[in-house]
């Protein structure tokens, strides 16, 4: 509702210990923007879920002004660095850039330094990706691994809590993007890991990645024991080999494709993962 999670922790942790429940509310999914602003699938993977926007996408620049001045920067600097110290705010606001650049694609620490002017150290970057994430902006998804250290030093896989974050920051329309399937297809893909993160908080289910060599599930969700694959192929026609490598592996519940050859996309967006389980 617009409210800081950095505030409200601060807040109960030093102030209301022993008195306080957490219920927690994520950004809106697409069954609640279809149910109060009729967008269909394909709008929901570009605009996102943040009501307060869902009037101006018809003017789409003064949307994309809307998200990053109104929610990104207030988000950033209102909310993280005036709540927390941050030595190097420009170093989280390039982070926080380049992750929603990457949303979907697994990035090392030290590639990711790469590509930064003022680097600082792995351990820097990993507490601000931290921080983002519980401002509800950028996660990092660690590498699904039955030994907890492998899971710890795995490298991250970018992913926003929200769409809408990647489409602000990028210079095409959205009548532009959905012409080129490649682009599109990481955008939906996206979307898919933004509706898994939000679900993840509220059903109590952790979310990973699984890669081994050259082979790759983009989402593995487990909850009680159980271990379910998530492979999103949104314009592929049959199973990768990627299936039968990771259930020789792992020995998940089941590996479900998301796609034309499986669930489409569009029914997954309007369902609640833990059924799955």
């Amino acid at each position: 509702m617009g409210s800081s999670r950095l505030l409200l922790q601060k807040g109960l942790t030093e102030s209301l210990a022993g008195r306080f429940e957490v219920t927690y509310m994520g950004h809106w999914s697409f069954s609640e923007m279809q149910a109060a602003f009729g967008w269909d699938a394909a709008q929901f993977v570009w605009f996102g879920g943040y009501p307060g926007s869902a009037q101006l996408i018809q003017d789409e620049k003064r949307w994309k002004d809307y998200i990053r001045h109104s929610l990104i920067e207030t988000s950033i600097s209102k909310d993280i660095l005036m709540l927390t110290r941050i030595d190097k705010p420009a170093l989280m606001k390039r982070l926080f850039e380049l992750g929603c650049m990457y949303s979907g694609q697994v990035l090392s620490f030290n590639k990711i330094m790469g590509q930064l002017a003022d680097a600082g150290n792995t351990t820097t970057l990993s507490h601000y990706l931290q921080l983002l994430d519980t401002a509800g902006l950028l996660a990092g998804i660690e590498k699904y691994a039955k030994d907890i250290i492998r899971k710890r030093a795995s490298s991250p896989k970018f992913q926003v809590h929200n769409t809408a974050l990647i489409s602000a920051q990028r210079n095409e329309a959205y009548q532009e993007i959905i012409g080129h399937p490649e682009a599109w297809g990481r955008c939906v893909e996206s979307a898919l890991g933004a509706h898994l993160i939000n679900y993840a908080y509220s059903e109590d289910f952790k979310i990973y990645y699984w890669r081994e060599r050259n082979d790759e599930i983009d989402f593995v969700i487990e909850k009680n024991g159980k271990v379910i694959g998530i492979e999103v192929k949104s314009g592929a026609t049959h199973p990768t080999a990627s299936f039968a490598a990771f259930q020789k592996q792992v020995m998940p519940e089941k590996v479900l494709l998301i796609g034309n050859a499986g669930l489409p996309w569009q029914e997954f967006l309007k369902m609640n993962p833990v059924q799955l389980f």
